[in-house]
């Protein structure tokens, strides 16, 4: 989010699989160049139970994917009388990206998919061109490079999801201190077996002090 509302280069999404479920978390700042559009922008969404999804990118285009991804998802359930795994929802999306660029443009968006199936907890990341890697940890826009000091000296595969709460709130907040297209507030949503929960305030406000 950057020279355009929603553009690609700003923003601060992360996300971490965790031995019990994943965690996603992002800023809620909005930019139009210099430009502080919005500092409540929603970055991550509940896809179902099961599934999330973070957004870094153009606001119309995130949006149309994630409800796309909504509806798939709900269908698949009725269908298979099963939750969608993640993997399914990370390659519907893949699709859906690599379809548009074959049309001359790329999509803007880049995309975090999080979520626990039958197979375990997962976390893909998805570029604006389809490429899709599943990841441990990963983090996505222009306050990565601070996510990442973070992320890369605390983060430990066998790490539960309350041990790495605290260190996922500490890159966005790294992230939120240094770089001038993230900041104001973030969000945090976790997904275990029990299902999907977003942190209210007052967690958050626990974890960061």
């Amino acid at each position: 989010m950057n020279n355009r509302l929603g553009e690609i280069g700003g923003t601060t999404t992360v996300a971490a699989v965790c031995s019990d479920g994943v965690i996603l978390g992002t800023d809620t700042r909005a930019t139009m160049g210099n430009y502080v559009a919005s500092k409540n922008a929603k970055k991550v969404y509940k896809i179902s139970d099961n599934l999330a999804m973070t957004i870094a990118g153009g606001v119309s285009v995130a949006q149309r994917v994630v409800d796309i991804l909504k509806v798939n998802a709900k269908l698949f359930h009725l269908e298979k009388g099963r939750p969608m795994p993640v993997s399914a929802a990370a390659r519907l999306v893949s699709n859906i990206l690599f379809s548009n660029r074959e049309v001359g443009m790329p999509l803007p968006l880049q995309a975090l998919i999080g979520g626990l199936d039958e197979t375990g907890p997962h976390v893909y990341n998805l570029d604006p061109f389809g490429s899709l890697t599943e990841e441990k940890m990963v983090s996505t826009g222009s306050g990565s490079p601070f996510a990442y000091g973070v992320l890369e000296d605390r983060y430990m595969e066998d790490s539960t999801v309350v041990e790495m709460m605290p260190i996922i709130v500490r890159a966005i907040d790294s992230a939120m201190k240094r770089d001038v297209a993230s900041g104001d507030n973030f969000d945090v949503a976790i997904i275990t077996s029990d299902g999907y929960k977003e942190l209210c305030l007052e967690e958050k406000q626990a974890l960061l002090n």
